[in-house]
């Protein structure tokens, strides 16, 4: 969840506190009557409606409103705008207006429309009006063009069978030879325990061979097919409902596209004219370069210095020195405005000059060429971020948006204007070569040249005889390394239309990628459309759960994509409109970044789009969104409590209680689908096992029901105000580091029959002090939780999991691995947990590093895999030959880890800014290196984190003494 906006006086947030549950509220009538009464804070809209109305009786001029049905309210919702209400089976304390004023306004046609317009709104937290209001064409034609799909989609649904509707919604991917594999693990027998109950239909066999892997029994729900079909029906009703009103009128066709003038001239783009909100009394200039993805087409222009109290004119025109036609498609123009400081105070340090002489204040990046492939022309206002990274070379940011800031009122505005080339309009027009095999001699020195730049890793960088090698052997790169088709992108000359034409003549011919290793070529390096389909293409080959894995990715880089309607958007809306748990994770992802203006516009388009061309998902979706904001009203409702009266933690834990107990509680986060996990459905809240932790944020650990397990709990921790996307990313690796493994070093990360390091050292002790050093505590525990043959098997379990753990840890840099950040399941299985200091950034107090080891591997860690017995070396020499495994197998898949991490370079996240930051990677791994050289590093930090584990003791045991409870 992005970080709260807490108000003290959000009515809405308190009302837990006081126990009172009506609200004033003022009404405004159409008749110019004012009426201002009381009525419930968990009353429906129309609820309140119909109390409206009986009170206006009493009041002059009811009889010239009419019909009740005929009105609808409307308010101004937490983000100062006007909504319509016009789904009325909301509640009045999930709407959250911003002041208790409820307008009556008359309805307008078309409430079928309206109302599925206003519940997409609610649902994506950014309403259908605010996208209308746009003066943006390239927003209308897309919004235009998706919901003619969607529509077209919605009325094939219609036509389908049960059956049909089911394996369109619920696809299986059968996967059955390693489930057989996991068979033969388990000596044939696999125990099920099966429920007679409703449940969403799921993919049973991956369902089966993911318990498998984490030695848990499945838990199947047998649904009859009766039950089946009438879902289907109630959602073809649904769709109907939506779909009877008047179909919307085609699109009107593009006009024919006009021949792109010879333009031999080199070509004079912005005169910048105006800026308004920069400093005073300062000299101010602009930068401008030519960017195609992070390559510099041409020299940069800068403008002359310019000094105003407030508003700031160059007569002057940049020109920059390529010409027109060859632009490449994707070409964007990057501006920086900055400060000539030395012109106001002569700096005394020579020391880092470019940073003494210039201080950058706003940036902004737009394109070339618009949506429909036509330069740009004419004057244009552009809005700009103030933000900005310090290392980027000639103070422009390439990698920054092309969305301008929608906060106008606060932003710097630049004016600046595109000559006219032509009477027409000038369009990109593609210009496609013939392909054919160029005859290259070729030595045997060249080969061994190129074989040995395309076994480099990602970060590796060309130089410009590498790239005219590279270049020169393009079509023995498509033979012999066709995986290195990033590479030959990076050799491509953006600047010379031929060999853009040569490329996209090559790209047909080009051999299909794995999915893994096509996911590169959606970083912002390779911005060129036709790479970017090509990509898109490649993925196509994903199956259901390998596109999961690299949902958090593919939705990241659609920052990159500079237009709406791209090859990476419709894929996604595919493969979500096609399967219900992809669109399930989708929509979260899309819908956790809403409230970042560079994305808004983008996200809202898409999530529009899905929710269209899948309304029946709606309703569950938006039961979901009203649970979440539910909850975040109970955790606003503690951080209140914690700031505003220093009320005790039982009285805070009371009106919690309180809050979940009421009926609008209880029914909003009753029977739903887990937002986490689509298959699990939970049923009720166990209200007097849930709680708040005592940690910054207050995160709620919220226990449900759940009848579909056997009568077992379900816990969700609710943390809202920090971002978890690098948590995610973390999880994520694990996950493809317990692929590659074959699952055999990594557990699922679940929580349940599991236990802090610290709480199982703390248990055995007497003092806070004395339980780090405690070297039997942790195998003691074991003990008590197994006995004989699960002993041992414990024991293995932790063994790998260990080994597994200290690998990735190390690889990934992961800092602040305190006893409390480790956790064991009675099982053995060891895991880690909270992931807020990765890639080396290790936490330290006053100047001195507080971790001093590569990872974690204490003496208690050892005494348990030796099974106690100190003179096991056998035991811990299969440790070390594990890790040792479980690294050379990591680097094999060291590409794929350094693609990951890049493709969230523009996220977002506090450790992972910059191509520097995922060097840790490359160095931790030691790519480019030989399996030797980089066994001979692992063994040395191996020996080192060994050495040294006298300083994780130390920092344990203050950590328990901190934090004794």
């Amino acid at each position: 969840m992005p970080p709260a906006k807490t108000d003290q006086l959000d009515l809405w947030a308190e009302s837990g506190l006081d126990g009172d549950d009506q609200v004033m509220v003022d009404f405004l009538l159409p008749t110019g009557i004012y009426i201002q009464m009381e009525v419930p804070r968990e009353s429906t809209i129309q609820h309140i409606k119909l109390l409206l109305w009986k009170e206006a009786q009493t009041y002059p001029l009811f009889s010239l409103l009419g019909e009740m049905e005929g009105h609808m309210f409307e308010c101004v919702n937490q983000a100062a705008v006007h909504e319509e209400l016009e789904d009325e089976t909301r509640r009045l304390c999930d709407v959250r207006p911003f002041l208790p004023v409820l307008k009556l306004i008359t309805r307008n046609c078309g409430r079928a429309e309206r109302i599925l317009d206003s519940k997409i709104g609610v649902l994506i937290g950014k309403g259908l009006h605010e996208l209308d209001a746009l003066q943006d064409q390239q927003v209308k034609d897309f919004r235009s063009k998706m919901k003619r799909i969607s529509e077209e989609k919605m009325q094939r649904m219609q036509l389908m069978s049960w059956g049909e509707w089911l394996r369109s919604c619920y696809s299986t991917q059968l996967e059955t030879e390693s489930v057989e594999n996991l068979i033969d693990k388990h000596e044939g027998v696999i125990k099920i325990t099966m429920h007679y109950d409703q449940s969403q239909v799921c993919s049973v066999i991956l369902y089966i061979r993911d318990c498998l892997l984490a030695n848990e029994s499945p838990h199947l729900t047998l649904v009859h097919c009766d039950v089946v079909k009438a879902i289907f029906e109630k959602e073809i009703c649904t769709i109907g409902s939506v779909l009877a009103r008047k179909a919307s009128n085609p699109p009107l066709p593009l006009p024919p596209k006009k021949r792109t003038p010879t333009v031999r001239t080199l070509s004079v783009f912005p005169a910048l004219q105006l800026i308004k909100g920069a400093l005073s009394f300062v000299p101010l200039a602009v930068r401008a370069g030519l960017f195609h993805g992070t390559e510099l087409l041409c020299k940069t222009a800068v403008s002359s210095e310019s000094s105003s109290r407030s508003e700031h004119v160059w007569n002057k025109t940049l020109e920059f020195d390529i010409a027109v036609c060859d632009l490449p498609r994707m070409a964007r123009l990057c501006f920086a405005i900055y400060a000539v400081m030395d012109k106001v105070k002569k700096q005394r340090s020579t020391k880092n000059t470019h940073l003494n002489k210039y201080q950058t204040i706003p940036w902004v990046n737009t394109m070339v060429f618009d949506y429909r492939g036509q330069l740009k022309t004419g004057d244009i206002i552009l809005h700009c971020w103030s933000s900005f990274p310090d290392e980027l070379e000639e103070m422009l940011n390439p990698i920054g948006t092309i969305q301008t800031n929608p906060y106008t009122e606060n932003a710097t505005e630049l004016h600046i204007s595109f000559p006219e080339y032509s009477t027409q309009p000038v369009r990109y027009s593609t210009v496609w070569c013939l392909v054919g095999v160029a005859c290259v001699y070729v030595n045997k020195e060249w080969c061994n040249n190129l074989k040995e730049i395309m076994e480099r890793d990602p970060l590796s960088q060309l130089c410009e005889n590498e790239k005219d090698l590279i270049w020169t052997l393009r079509y023995d790169c498509r033979e012999n390394f066709p995986q290195s088709l990033p590479k030959l992108l990076l050799s491509v000359k953006w600047s010379k239309h031929e060999d853009m034409a040569q490329l996209q003549a090559l790209l047909q011919i080009w051999p299909k990628l794995s999915p893994r290793d096509a996911l590169e070529l959606l970083d912002f390096n390779y911005p060129d459309q036709y790479v970017r389909e090509f990509a898109v293409n490649c993925l196509r080959d994903m199956s259901d759960d390998e596109l999961l894995q690299y949902l958090l990715q593919l939705v990241q880089v659609l920052r990159y994509e500079p237009y709406y309607d791209c090859a990476l958007s419709r894929f996604l809306l595919e493969r979500a409109q096609s399967s219900r748990k992809i669109g399930h994770f989708l929509f979260w992802h899309l819908r956790s970044e809403m409230y970042m203006p560079a994305v808004s516009v983008h996200f809202a388009l898409i999530l529009e789009a899905y929710c269209r061309g899948c309304i029946p998902h709606i309703e569950v979706l938006k039961k979901q969104v009203e649970a979440l904001s539910k909850l975040k009203a109970v955790n606003e409702l503690i951080k209140l409590g914690t700031i505003k009266t220093k009320t005790k933690q039982a009285h805070l834990k009371e009106a919690m209680m309180t809050c979940l107990r009421q009926t609008g509680f209880i029914e909003t986060l009753s029977n739903l689908h887990s937002p986490l996990n689509p298959n699990i459905l939970l049923a009720g809240v166990h209200v007097e096992r849930c709680k708040y932790m005592d940690s910054k944020m207050k995160p709620l650990w919220i226990v449900y029901h759940n009848k579909l397990l056997g009568g077992d709990t379900v816990g969700i921790i609710f943390k809202n105000g920090d971002d978890l996307r690098q948590d995610m990313l973390t999880l994520q690796i694990f996950r493809v580091d317990g692929s590659a493994m074959e699952g055999n070093l990594f557990t699922q990360f679940v929580v349940s029959s599991a236990d802090t390091i610290a709480n199982i050292q703390k248990t055995s002790s007497n003092m806070a002090a004395a339980a780090a050093f405690n070297k039997d505590a942790l195998l003691n525990w074991l003990k008590d939780k197994n006995s004989g043959d699960a002993l041992d098997k414990a024991i293995e379990e932790f063994t790998l999991s260990c080994a597994g753990y200290c690998v990735a840890t190390y690889v990934l840099g992961i800092g602040d691995r305190h006893s409390d950040n480790i956790m064991v399941r009675s099982t053995g299985q060891l895991f880690h947990i909270d992931f807020g200091h990765i890639l080396g950034n290790f936490k330290s107090k006053f100047g001195i590093k507080r971790e001093r080891v590569p990872f974690i591997l204490t003496h208690d860690f050892i005494h348990v895999i030796q099974q106690g017995k100190t003179g096991n070396t056998e035991k811990f020499g299969n440790f070390r030959q594990y890790c040792e495994e479980a690294y050379l197998i990591l680097r094999k898949n060291g590409n794929l880890f350094i693609t990951l991490f890049a493709l969230m370079l523009t996220a977002g996240l506090p450790e992972l800014t910059s191509v520097k930051d995922i060097q840790y990677l490359k160095d931790s791994l030691a790519l480019g290196k030989t399996d030797e050289e980089a066994l001979k590093q692992f063994r040395q930090k191996f020996d080192e984190a060994l050495r040294e584990s006298w300083t994780t003791k130390v920092n344990w045991m203050a950590h328990i003494v901190a934090h004794p409870s």
